[in-house]
């Protein structure tokens, strides 16, 4: 675990212009100390301090680009799965018959491992990462079963 003394030096030294970096590229104040606390944390924990600020620098530009990446990818998955329609308005036992009904197809109807990826995603609630890494795929490739499942599913219920 990195010196106490030399932890906060680096802080003094490198938070101002982290913190503005990851502004800048998230757009979110909350979001990006997170992500500037989160390097500071994982700097912390390690034996070895950074060699340079540039270091500290391209972690958050890094970690920012990650985050990003992940909200995208949540937003297009919540897109495929529209929130509110119709089936939102009926009572709940009607709902909870129609997620069983669902159920019932993906289990009956699809196959391996767009099965798998997509009961991960909605049963355990899994990202697409998480996935990816439990089944071993590429998460575009994971990301691209769960599309054809959800495409399957829409398909299949519209009549």
């Amino acid at each position: 675990m990195l010196e106490q003394r030399i932890l906060e030096e680096l802080f003094r030294q490198n938070y101002s212009e982290m913190i503005h970096l990851a502004r800048v590229l998230l757009g979110n104040d909350n979001e990006a100390e997170d992500v500037v606390q989160d390097i500071f944390l994982r700097v912390a924990n390690s034996d070895i301090p950074p060699q340079n600020d540039s270091y500290l620098l391209t972690a958050v530009r890094n970690a920012c680009l990650n985050r990003i990446r992940q909200m995208q990818l949540h937003e297009r998955v919540k897109n495929l799965l529209p929130i509110e329609d119709e089936a939102d308005l009926q009572p709940i036992d009607k709902q909870l018959e129609r997620l069983d009904d669902i159920a019932a197809f993906a289990d009956e109807q699809l196959e391996e491992p767009h099965r798998s990826i997509f009961h991960l995603r909605f049963d355990e609630d899994l990202t697409i990462a998480e996935i990816a890494r439990r089944l071993g795929l590429n998460p575009n490739t994971t990301y691209k079963y769960l599309t054809q499942s959800i495409q399957k599913i829409r398909n299949h219920f519209k009549r």
